[in-house]
């Protein structure tokens, strides 16, 4: 009898078993493409990091202040049964404060004037919690561009003192109204303090500074003329008239040999 001997190999294109080895094969392939891809930018990035150079820069520009708000203050003290006459007090040394800042020239438009503020007042020394009655108090403003003048204005209120009103100054706070503008020029000058600084970094190591790679400004810093008290968060002082702007870019620097 004869008998048919069943081959174990398999030649046919199609069988799975083909498929499935050509699918290993080109899954492995591609893995080696990516591994290959991956380690070559690691490499690449590893080099472009050395490469370069970290400086930061500063540069600083002396500023007179162009707005001043002069805060002050005025009051009356009254007891329970007078609080209508406080009042009408009041009004009488608003009108002697507002006249006075209009004959040195400071138009109505410069002013604010805040609503009267009534302040309880207690007698504690005494058993127990004695009202006395009320400190009525009320704020005024000025802002203007005269910096100079109302500066000194504040510091000559004799004139209603003798009146019987006495005018309290609670701050003098200047700003600068153009300091955008000196921010974008500060910041070009710089860059340019980091550059330099840079190159002398480079030129002690054998090497050159090539193009600006990245640039980054760090905050701004309003301070007094020779202060140092710098801040993490930026600074703005509004205690004097003549201020120094300060401001840091943080730079990276192509070198080569």
């Amino acid at each position: 009898m004869e008998q048919t001997t069943s081959s174990t190999s398999c030649n046919c294109e199609k069988c799975p078993c083909q498929k499935k080895r050509i699918s290993v094969a080109l899954i492995l392939g591609i893995s080696f493409i990516i591994g290959a891809a991956i380690i070559s930018f690691v490499l690449y990035q590893t080099r472009v990091t050395e490469d370069t150079l970290q400086v930061t820069g500063s540069a600083k520009k002396t500023i007179i202040s162009d707005v001043v708000k002069w805060n002050s203050t005025f009051s009356r003290s009254v007891d329970t049964n007078n609080l209508k006459e406080g009042y009408a007090q009041m009004a009488s040394d608003l009108e002697k404060i507002t006249n006075f800042l209009k004959d040195n020239g400071i138009d109505i438009s410069q002013i604010t004037i805040s609503p009267i503020y009534p302040e309880e007042r207690y007698d504690y020394s005494k058993s127990g919690n004695n009202f006395l009655g009320y400190t009525l108090r009320q704020n005024i403003q000025v802002q203007s561009t005269e910096v100079q003048k109302i500066t000194d204005l504040a510091k000559n209120t004799y004139s209603l003192i003798e009146q019987g009103v006495v005018l309290s100054t609670q701050s003098l706070e200047y700003y600068y109204t153009k300091l955008p503008e000196v921010r974008v020029d500060l910041l070009t000058d710089a860059v340019k303090d980091a550059q330099n600084r840079a190159t002398k970094i480079a030129e002690s190591s054998g090497q050159k500074i090539g193009l600006l790679k990245s640039a980054s400004m760090g905050v701004v810093q309003v301070l007094p003329v020779n202060s140092v008290n710098v801040s993490d968060y930026g600074a703005y002082d509004t205690s004097s008239i003549e201020k120094e702007v300060m401001i840091t870019v943080r730079t990276t620097f192509r070198i080569s040999k």
